[in-house]
């Protein structure tokens, strides 16, 4: 932290009201705090405790969300030393401090980018509005910020559009737009929520970096402590719009003085809990106890709900003036597993990997390019259009993005309701009963059957799209990322959920996720992936306590432990270049072949 005794940012009483058709809903009742050049302030807190608006109100963001700062000051330090009060600046102003003074790194990767603009347009047009630059510097300059954050190609990525992005890829360009015009302040609202754990420790170790070279404040909201006790000088934890707590991060991890800090403390997933136990474990819940019942595993002779074999997915590179396919991106290349009913396996590994793609190459949501995928016996990859709507109801899939996979315009009564109404499964008052069901089981209050997902936080949207895929009772959920965006109170709720559910139903979940403390937690078997293939497959036990292959071991080194006085981050960064998934179409890849360490546990052979 610089010497520096003057805050760049003051906080003082605020109050952010939000007018809705209920009445006036208090998002921040009253919050103060400071930051100081060179300094990084984690906010902590569970979802909807008004960490987001807090960052939003400082950009003056929170107004397009249909909120009002009511009340007290937002006081920040321009570049000439000058204090200025954000909440009555102008708008020109706020222009001129925007993506300059103050960058943002928002939750939602794919809603922060423009979709009709590409990835080059959408970087360089801050630099040449606030630096002047030229059009080659500009993109010279994205070009080297890409490079910072881990892209690989970052030429070719600067022509494409954020839908041709992976979910960790639309996150670092965020990140690398908002580090541009190094800022003074930065505001990151959860910025590694989509990343795997390597990228995560390189981001963090890249704004640490810049922090200290170049006196950045940094205003840092997570839901992940172990993030946390890795990045903050100081942590506030809120609750229901106010502060709770306030400290030194050493002091708010090893002597908390709240019950909710503690509580907090408590539910966070570590790595190796579960060493030595059998079968998966509900996890801990702040201020309640685990309501989940232990899930036993599948009999070894169960039927496989699941079959995948040689599932290879390529999607066509274009180009040339008549837009011919010159190159295949293999995002999943000869992917072969099973999964048993009432089971749970998860597919871990970086972003970029395949495992976005295999799953919705499963529900042919885009179609495979080869091999085979049976459902109760039933090939899915040889089923009509019609065929495979009704077969949707026994396959249902949680996205990443909650707020792109719920529709703006409609309550979220009536999203929550539309596959019973698809499916011909309820109708009046059965119809409604069910839905105010589904609100209870993911914790939502029946006030919010109303509302639109606007008006909910990150957290609270991904419940209403669990709520949403529970409706048919399906006998397989495929969940893309689906706790990433939750705080550890409300991810526990949701995970002790599907598990309740797979003991009462026997519901299968392919998991996928970046975050190993909790495939740790909830699997009875994982996958590692890497480059489209699997490298490592077998039980929890065999991935997490054996792990054999160097990738998986290097997956396990990277994640960050929940003790700042175990911080990990390295000065010393040295990105490595990911491979590039992309290939000319001469290219033949070989077959995947795998060495059976012990019965169950395979892993794949190298130079395959």
């Amino acid at each position: 932290m610089l010497d520096d005794p003057k805050p760049i940012v003051s906080i003082d009483n605020l109050r952010v009201e939000f007018d809705t058709g209920e009445g006036t809903i208090v998002g921040v009742e009253d919050i103060s705090l400071t930051i100081n050049p060179g300094e990084t302030v984690c906010v902590v807190g569970e979802s909807g405790s008004g960490k987001s608006v807090t960052s939003l109100s400082l950009m003056r963001l929170v107004e397009f969300g249909g909120g009002r700062i009511t009340g007290g000051k937002l006081e920040f330090r321009r570049t000439g030393g000058a204090m200025q009060d954000v909440a009555k600046a102008d708008m020109d102003a706020m222009r001129d401090i925007r993506g300059n003074e103050i960058g943002m790194i928002f939750q939602e990767p794919m809603t922060s980018l423009n979709p009709i603009f590409t990835i080059e347009r959408q970087m360089t047009d801050g630099l040449r509005l606030h630096k002047g630059l030229g059009a080659r510097a500009a993109r010279a300059r994205a070009l080297e910020l890409l490079r910072e954050v881990r892209i690989p190609q970052p030429e070719q990525r600067l022509r494409q559009y954020p839908h041709e992005l992976s979910g960790g890829m639309r996150q670092r360009v965020v990140i690398a737009m908002a580090m541009a015009c190094e800022p003074r302040l930065l505001i990151a609202d959860e910025p590694t929520t989509a990343l795997d754990v390597t990228i995560q420790a390189e981001i963090l170790a890249l704004i640490d970096r810049l922090k200290r070279e170049n006196g950045m404040a940094v205003l840092f909201i997570t839901h992940d402590m172990a993030v946390v006790a890795q990045m903050a000088d100081r942590v506030v934890v809120m609750y229901r719009g106010n502060l709770v707590e306030e400290g030194p991060v050493s002091q708010i991890f090893e002597n908390p003085q709240k019950d909710y800090t503690r509580a907090l403390l408590a539910a966070v997933p570590r790595l190796g809990e579960m060493t030595g136990k059998p079968a998966p474990e509900p996890m801990r819940i702040i201020g309640a106890e685990a309501r989940a019942q232990p899930v036993q595993a599948p009999r070894p002779d169960a039927a496989p709900v699941l079959e995948v074999r040689n599932l290879t997915t390529r999607f066509a590179v274009r180009g040339g003036l008549l837009r011919r396919r010159i190159a295949n991106v293999h995002a999943v290349e000869d992917v072969s597993f099973e999964l048993a009913r009432g089971e749970t396996l998860s597919l871990v590994g970086e972003s970029g990997c395949g495992k976005s793609s295999c799953g919705r190459s499963i529900l042919r949501l885009v179609e495979p390019t080869s091999g085979s995928v049976h459902m109760d016996g039933r090939d899915i990859l040889a089923l009509t259009r019609q065929q495979m709507r009704l077969a949707r109801r026994d396959m249902q899939m949680v996205f990443q993005d909650p707020f792109a996979s719920l529709n703006p315009y409609m309550r979220l009564k009536d999203q929550v309701a539309e596959p019973l109404r698809n499916f011909g499964l309820a109708r009046g008052n059965d119809l409604t009963a069910r839905v105010s069901q589904l609100f209870d089981r993911v914790e939502l209050p029946q006030s919010y059957l109303r509302r639109f997902p606007h008006e909910l936080s990150g957290g609270q949207r991904q419940r209403v799209a669990i709520a949403r895929a529970l409706a048919a009772n399906p006998k397989l959920i495929i969940a893309d990322e689906a706790v990433s965006a939750l705080d550890v109170s409300v991810q526990a709720q949701v995970l002790n959920l599907m598990m309740e559910l797979q003991a009462d139903l026997g519901i299968s979940f392919l998991f996928i996720s970046h975050d190993m403390a909790v495939v740790e937690r909830i699997s009875h078997r994982v996958g590692v992936m890497y480059m489209g293939r699997i490298v490592e497959i077998g039980s929890r036990a065999q991935i997490f306590e054996n792990p054999r292959h160097e990738y998986t071991r290097a997956l396990m080194a990277a994640v960050p432990i929940a003790d700042p006085a175990k911080r990990t981050l390295r000065d010393d960064l040295r990105f490595k270049p990911l491979p590039s998934p992309v290939h000319p179409l001469s290219y033949a890849p070989a077959p995947s072949v795998y060495e059976e360490v012990v019965p169950g546990h395979k892993v794949l052979v190298p130079d395959h």
